[in-house]
């Protein structure tokens, strides 16, 4: 495809001509004032409608904080709000997405503009760790299991003492603070150098385009239709919400699940217990957390008597007989009864059950944890099996290609940009168990791999063998 070579304005650049007013200097200061005669397509909008998104996400988050939890879980303004915000997040990982395109396409990363490349694919990444956070503060179902499918991402990398995606304080301020910021002076960077270094033009010497006024107008206008887009899509598509499960839902419905469950904390056999990456955090002691301190308080509470004291004072000969003749009476369905019995065991288990149907026992385990984040109930329910069962009927289990999928319906679109930890986790590392290490190995490297591409030589060749240029060059 011929591309017709412009002539370029001899006249000086309006960009070179002294400001007449104060939205002359403005516009002068903050705004691209001309362009490449290709420059005011929407191609080169890109960048302009993943700024309006983050400023969406800002002013939406913004009002959310404000109201607290409670507001955007029950209100109807608040739900309108976090599905706002839903959208606008779905808007800017896909804007960024075809940004990165477009420059890919037309080599817009060669040098002097490296190190704007590198900031924009940095701002990426942290924009879908931000994105996967703010899943994890939704307060209902995916809240619990997304963040506990992340867990075992970040304890596979090593990370696991940084950062706990069960701790909620950790996460909610690190998506609404750290990341945040961390975005937004990558993004001041990034377009300081695009307003000092222009638009890229043409790697192609024989293609000479003229520079022509930016049309700030249609600039705006395209994202003032983002904006109405996203507020559309909020209203007729609501962010969803499961119920969040509870313990002491579990307690009423299954109670012989929650007892056995209990025991296996007890004998130190559940998941959590033997949780292969012994990092934080999952390093505690799941008899002490779920059975001793919860019981201690019980029994303190109830002026009940210490059956756990006497099961301790029993030989270790006495003790395994109890530990199997529990664990037999509560797997066949057993009562659930306090009432004294031969082995000391079933009344003190039962005890916490019956706990754990008042709502107390959820509390008092959550607050053994020094930092008051819900890791020890999550985990409590995550060895239940409950919130694999769940996610499974609602086809967003791991196996089921995760959290990629939508909790309910076609809309609103669910993790779609976590289709390669998909395909990593259930094809290429199906079988390796090491997978959760091994994926964020890969993924690691992939996202470095990125960030330093313009560096890298042969592979920064390709856009120019495509000949995609062309089509956002032609006029």
């Amino acid at each position: 495809m011929e591309i017709p070579i412009e002539e370029v304005r001899s006249e000086k650049p309006e960009n070179q001509l002294p400001p007449k007013t104060i939205a002359d200097k403005i516009k002068k200061n903050l705004f691209i004032v001309e362009v490449p005669s290709y420059g005011n397509k929407v191609f080169y909008s890109l960048g302009f409608l993943a700024l309006t998104c983050l400023a969406t996400l800002i002013l939406s988050g913004i009002v959310m904080v404000f109201f607290a939890p409670t507001w955007w879980l029950t209100s109807s303004w608040g739900v309108f709000f976090r599905s706002i915000h839903l959208w606008a997040a779905q808007a800017f990982i896909a804007i960024i997405i075809l940004h990165a395109l477009v420059v890919f396409s037309t080599s817009g990363f060669k040098a002097p503009r490296r190190l704007t490349w590198m900031l924009g694919a940095a701002v990426f990444t942290l924009a879908l760790g931000e994105a996967e956070f703010g899943y994890g503060l939704r307060g209902d179902f995916s809240s619990q299991y997304r963040p506990l499918q992340a867990a075992d991402f970040f304890n596979g990398a090593f990370l696991g003492k940084l950062v706990n995606t069960l701790n909620f304080s950790q996460i909610y301020g690190m998506h609404i603070i750290d990341v945040p910021l961390a975005i937004a002076a990558l993004v001041f960077f990034h377009y300081l150098l695009v307003k000092v270094r222009g638009i890229a033009k043409p790697y192609r010497s024989d293609i000479k385009p003229a520079m022509v006024p930016a049309d700030h107008r249609k600039l705006f206008i395209r994202g003032g239709v983002l904006v109405a887009l996203i507020i559309l899509f909020a209203y007729i598509s609501p962010s969803p919400f499961i119920p969040p499960a509870k313990i002491e839902q579990i307690a009423k419905d299954d109670p012989s699940l929650l007892a056995q469950t209990l025991m296996k904390e007890f004998t130190k056999t559940s998941d959590t217990a033997t949780y292969l990456d012994s990092i934080d955090p999952y390093t505690y002691d799941t008899r002490k957390v779920y059975v001793s301190v919860p019981y201690e308080q019980y029994v303190a509470a109830s002026h009940a008597t210490d059956d756990l004291a006497a099961f301790n004072a029993e030989t270790s000969d006495a003790q395994k007989t109890s530990i199997g003749q529990a664990n037999a009476y509560f797997g066949k369905g057993g009562e659930i009864s306090s009432q004294p019995n031969a082995n000391p065991l079933i009344p003190a288990v039962s005890s916490l059950v019956v706990m754990a149907k008042s709502g107390l026992y959820e509390a008092v385990v959550d607050a053994e944890n020094k930092n008051l984040n819900p890791t020890y109930s999550l985990r409590l329910l995550d060895d239940t099996g409950v919130l694999d069962a769940e996610a499974t009927r609602l086809h967003i289990s791991t196996e089921q290609w995760g959290m990629m999928r939508p909790e309910r319906g076609v809309l609103p679109p669910g993790a779609w940009w976590l289709a390669p930890l998909g395909f990593l986790s259930n094809v290429a590392l199906a079988n390796d168990p090491n997978a959760d290490r091994d994926g964020a190995a890969i993924l690691g490297f992939l996202a470095l791999l990125l960030i330093v591409f313009p560096y890298i030589p042969y592979l920064n060749r390709i856009p120019e063998k495509l000949h995609i240029a062309e089509i956002i060059w032609k006029r």
